[in-house]
């Protein structure tokens, strides 16, 4: 576990200005004002300020409790409530509202519905789209445990690119992530592939990982096919998370990310800041 000496003496690389402007107020009383989730304030993202003042945010649907607990995230563990039915318009309208051309929307692990939660992210990406018919959207979607018909349910709905996070190397899944399972999210993103949707995955560095760890692990995502990939560096929620190891520079950063461009990934986006729906029009339209 981590202890507070991890909190302390950030790199000035780390360092981001406190959340602030018009646009920020804005966009935080519209998300509060219709009882939304984002994951840029349930996973206290550090670049929430830069995003919001943009305009963009990343919603996360199907509640605020996960039936997972990774020792990485700061999304509360626990009993979630039922889907709530009035998620998808309620998302729907609050996007039209903010006017966004392009959304990320992610969501909880629903480890305890029937189809993981496939249905109510179909419907939600329907409702999107019906509403916002020329917007474009990246989906950050939990494992659907090897079962590509509820992955299929989800492409179905025709979001621009999907999202699974392989978020760190796989010999510290067992401490991690030990709910999940490597080769199982390895194999997803290759179903998404043949499923005729964009594919991306993002993981984290500062765990204890080393360079040929990485290198390992940005092959494993060439070989099922990736074609986006963000990486970034862990920083822990609380002393009751994993603990961070290390701080990784700027220069290491650029290392991976040219790696994994000269092993054949189209895109990577690589640097202390990066998480997973950082810049996502970016990556789409780039």
């Amino acid at each position: 576990m981590s202890d507070l000496s991890n909190f302390k003496h950030k790199p000035h690389w780390l360092k981001v200005p406190l959340p602030k402007g018009e646009k920020y107020i804005q966009l935080k009383s519209l998300v509060h004002k219709n009882n939304l989730a984002t994951i840029c304030e349930s996973g206290n993202c550090p670049n929430m300020g830069e995003c919001w003042n943009a305009g963009t945010a990343t919603f996360m649907i199907l509640g605020i409790n996960c039936t997972r607990n990774c020792l990485f995230c700061d999304v509360n563990p626990g009993k979630p409530l039922p889907p709530n039915p009035e998620e998808p318009l309620k998302i729907a309208e609050s996007i039209r509202l903010m006017k966004l051309n392009h959304c990320v929307i992610t969501s909880v692990t629903r480890d305890d519905l029937v189809d993981y939660g496939a249905s109510h992210w179909a419907n939600t990406i329907n409702k999107i789209k019906e509403l916002n018919p020329n917007i474009t959207m990246e989906v950050l979607i939990p494992d659907m445990h090897g079962n590509i018909s509820h992955l299929k349910t989800i492409a179905d709905a025709k979001p621009e690119i999907i999202s699974h996070n392989i978020e760190t190397i796989e010999r510290l899944y067992p401490q991690v992530r030990p709910q999940s399972n490597y080769v199982r999210s390895l194999n997803q993103i290759s179903d998404t592939k043949k499923l005729g949707v964009i594919t991306k995955s993002g993981f984290m560095v500062g765990m204890g990982e080393t360079t040929e760890e990485i290198f390992t692990l940005l092959k494993d995502l060439k070989n099922h096919q990736v074609e986006i990939v963000t990486i970034g560096q862990y920083l822990a929620p609380s002393p009751k998370h994993f603990q961070l190891v290390e701080y990784i520079t700027p220069q290491k950063f650029e290392e991976y990310k040219n790696f994994g461009h000269s092993i054949g990934i189209p895109k990577v986006i690589s640097a202390p800041l990066v998480r997973s729906s950082y810049h996502s029009e970016s990556q789409l339209n780039d």
